[in-house]
């Protein structure tokens, strides 16, 4: 290379080094990603926050409007099981379990369930497990069970499908239950 063309290269090399023209586009292709995928998270995240908050919010009307009453239809459980679901709208309201069941703790603090009723799920029978502080003896509770199947939006950043729930425990208002001529006594 001749002296003329390695001034020549050194002057292009300096030009170079001093334009800037690129540099904001060179930051935003490397940062980008980093802040779309932190958008996405955000994104998902707070919906499976705000999904598992109407499940605790399901699962409380659900134990509140049954602990209200002192006799329950039929009818009137259908109407407590639609209100109940209709909460966790604007979520499928097909991947949601919800059960209530009137439970009775005897003399030796068992509870035992008198009736139990579910739509999408199980019902209940036999005896239950209860936290210590709820074992009362000669009481009566109502259990409230919600659950969610949630499937992120995106799955970008949460895969699979993650199973929500909570349940509710509460004394009836003014006495216990009676659910088709089942009392829960």
């Amino acid at each position: 290379m001749t002296m003329f063309g390695l001034i020549r290269l050194s002057r292009s090399l300096g030009r170079f080094r001093r334009d800037r023209r690129g540099v904001s586009a060179v930051e935003f292709a490397l940062l980008a990603p980093i802040m779309i995928a932190l958008y996405v998270g955000s994104v998902e995240i707070s919906d499976a926050v705000s999904a598992d908050r109407k499940v605790s919010l399901t699962a409380a009307a659900l134990a509140n409007l049954t602990a209200q009453v002192t006799t329950i239809s039929s009818a009137d459980m259908t109407n407590i099981l639609d209100a109940s679901s209709s909460i966790i709208a604007p979520y499928d309201t097909g991947k949601l379990k919800i059960t209530v069941t009137c439970l009775n703790i005897d003399a030796n603090k068992a509870a035992k369930v008198k009736w139990s009723v579910t739509r999408n799920g199980s019902v209940k029978s036999g005896t239950v497990s209860i936290p210590s502080a709820l074992a009362i003896a000669n009481t009566q509770l109502v259990l409230a069970e919600a659950s969610y199947s949630y499937t992120p939006i995106i799955g970008y950043t949460i895969t699979g499908t993650m199973t929500l729930s909570d349940r509710m425990y509460m004394s009836p208002r003014i006495s216990a239950p009676i659910y088709n001529s089942t009392a829960c006594t």
